[in-house]
C-alpha cells in the first residue's frame, strides 16, 4: 500500500480484521470513523486488489479429536525443476501452507490433521515424491501466536 491517506485507513481495516474478522461493518465503521457502506465498499475493494484473499475456518478440534499440526522441512533433489513435488503437496489436503524458502532448506510445509498419524501417513507419502531428496519434520507441541 502507498502512504496517502486512504491506505492508512485501509490498513486500519485490515489490522481490525486481524483482530476479530468478524466484527460487524457497524462496529468497524464505528472504530475507525467511517460509514458501515463506506467500510464496505473499501472492504471489497481490498478484496478485488488482493490485499483480502479469502475467508479461512480455523478448527481447534477434529471429530472431538484435538488437531495434530507438524512443520515438514523438505529439500529436494533439483532446486531449480522440483515443481513436481510442489504438485505432489497441492493434492494433500491438510497442507495448509507451503513455503520455497532459501538457504539449506527447498520447501517448508505446514501440515494440520486429525492425529499424529495422519501426520505419519503423510511424511510417508511425502517422502516417497520422486523430487523430494530429505525430510526432517517438525511436530508442532503448542500453537503461541496465530493471527
Amino acid at each position: 500500500m502507498s502512504k496517502n491517506h486512504g491506505d492508512e485507513i485501509d490498513a486500519r481495516i485490515l489490522a481490525e480484521l486481524r483482530n476479530n474478522a468478524r466484527i460487524s461493518l457497524a462496529q468497524l465503521g464505528e472504530r475507525i470513523l467511517l460509514s458501515r457502506n463506506a467500510v464496505r465498499q473499501r472492504i471489497e475493494r481490498l478484496e478485488r486488489d488482493g490485499y483480502i484473499r479469502g475467508y479461512t475456518i480455523k478448527e481447534s478440534v477434529v471429530d472431538g479429536r484435538s488437531k495434530a499440526s507438524a512443520f515438514l522441512l523438505i529439500q529436494r533433489r533439483d532446486r531449480m525443476r522440483g515443481s513436481d513435488v510442489i504438485a505432489g503437496l497441492r493434492a494433500i489436503p491438510e497442507v495448509v501452507m507451503c513455503d520455497v524458502v532459501s538457504g539449506e532448506l527447498d520447501v517448508v510445509v505446514r501440515v494440520e490433521a486429525a492425529d499424529v498419524a495422519r501426520i505419519q501417513e503423510i511424511w510417508h507419502r511425502v517422502s516417497e515424491f520422486p523430487g523430494v531428496k530429505d525430510i526432517t519434520t517438525a511436530l508442532s507441541l503448542s500453537t503461541v501466536i496465530d493471527r
